[in-house]
């Protein structure tokens, strides 16, 4: 018989069991959108105590199976998994959507676009550590919730609601995807383990890597975004991918713009060549 309760998860239980419908398996994918940041003006992440105190307390009206901190792993859940929780617009007389088969485990990744943690900021939830999802997927799972997007994987803020799906289809569905509900969330969700692709941004390769003469495609992929990004300080894209005096100049143009964008405040070796893990994180130069 599978866990109620979710190994290692933070047990709060708020009370106000009832029982679920029966039906398909579902799972519902949620970020918490508690702040409005933008690319240009990042916000911290708000931390997961706040939230945790909130769904216990006096949220609990709103609150979802589930609140996992992509960034920590860690995970605090409300209801045991054979109870309905709140999480959705369940409108009488309509559609059930918080009811709607043998489980409906919401998860919220505690996540807003352009969160910033340690410095850095995060576009999208798929960009995050997604430090605990490996586990958080596995239980989910083991109350036979397909590893399926029926309606498509989230792929941006736009809604998707198709009801005859919604009530035959196991699998996950993101908040944007519930009959009766106008949000737009989650716009992205990590991919199920055993599926993910290469990594879509490069690490960090360290300031040592970035020596005068180098050739590598990721030198031609970080000049790329630094033309995108409006700090084009090259004289031509021949050779682009080999580090030179255009890179240089360039990627330095790019960490004045982004301390002055992010409030920074950096001057003098901050702003200089070689790059540093901050300013290269935000430039999400992609993988080559």
């Amino acid at each position: 018989m599978s866990d109620l309760w979710m190994p290692g998860a933070e047990v709060l239980d708020i009370g106000d069991h009832a029982p679920t419908d029966g039906g398909t398996a579902k799972a519902i994918a949620h970020i918490t959108w508690d702040r409005n940041a933008t690319k240009a003006k990042p916000l911290d992440l708000v931390p997961f105590a706040t939230l945790r105190s909130y769904f216990s307390g006096n949220g609990k009206g709103s609150a979802p199976h589930i609140l996992w901190d992509p960034f920590t792993g860690r995970i605090a859940q409300f209801v045991p998994a054979n109870s309905r929780s709140k999480s959705l617009v369940d409108t009488p007389g309509g559609t059930r959507t918080n009811r709607a088969g043998s489980v409906v485990l919401q998860v919220e990744a505690l996540f807003f676009p352009w969160a910033r943690v340690n410095g850095t900021a995060y576009e999208t939830l798929r960009d995050t550590p997604c430090k605990g999802w490996e586990e958080l997927h596995a239980w989910v799972a083991s109350h036979g919730v397909a590893s399926s997007w029926p309606m498509g994987k989230p792929d941006g803020f736009v809604s998707r609601r198709d009801e005859r799906i919604w009530r035959i289809r196991s699998g996950w569905f993101g908040h944007a995807q519930v009959p009766e509900n106008d949000h737009t969330d989650p716009g992205s969700w990590p991919d199920f383990p055993g599926t993910q692709p290469k990594p879509s941004l490069a690490p960090f390769p360290g300031a040592a890597w970035f020596v005068t003469g180098r050739q590598s495609p990721l030198v031609a992929a970080m000049h790329d975004r630094l033309v995108a990004e409006g700090c084009d300080r090259y004289q031509s894209s021949r050779d682009k991918d080999v580090i030179g005096s255009g890179d240089v100049a360039s990627y330095e143009a790019w960490q004045a713009k982004y301390s002055k964008d992010n409030g920074k405040g950096w001057s003098g070796p901050a702003l200089q060549w070689p790059p540093g893990p901050e300013s290269w994180n935000a430039l999400r130069v992609p993988t080559s």
